[in-house]
């Protein structure tokens, strides 16, 4: 099996992996501030991973802050549904 995964991960050349970098520090709100000045990859990907951990804590408090929402709203049940099928798109 982890030669399969060896093989799979070789085909990407280092170009390609470099350019995978290059977009998440774009889209990194404390490293796309930095543009022009030279970020490790190994930096880009830890802050890559602490980001997503930040963004999955904020869904987890949004989604309780919602939930008690309609718990103490007075939501029918045809809106309660439509309103959780809108949230899952």
């Amino acid at each position: 099996m982890s030669s399969r995964r060896r093989s799979r991960a070789s085909k990407f050349t280092e170009n390609e992996i470099n350019d995978l970098v290059s977009k998440l520090q774009a889209i990194l709100p404390q490293l796309n501030q930095r543009t022009n000045s030279r970020v490790s990859a190994s930096k880009i990907l830890k802050e890559t991973c602490s980001h997503i951990i930040r963004l999955q804590k904020e869904v987890e408090e949004l989604s309780e802050s919602l939930s008690r929402l309609m718990d103490s709203a007075d939501i029918s049940d045809i809106d309660e549904e439509t309103l959780r099928r809108f949230l899952q798109q």
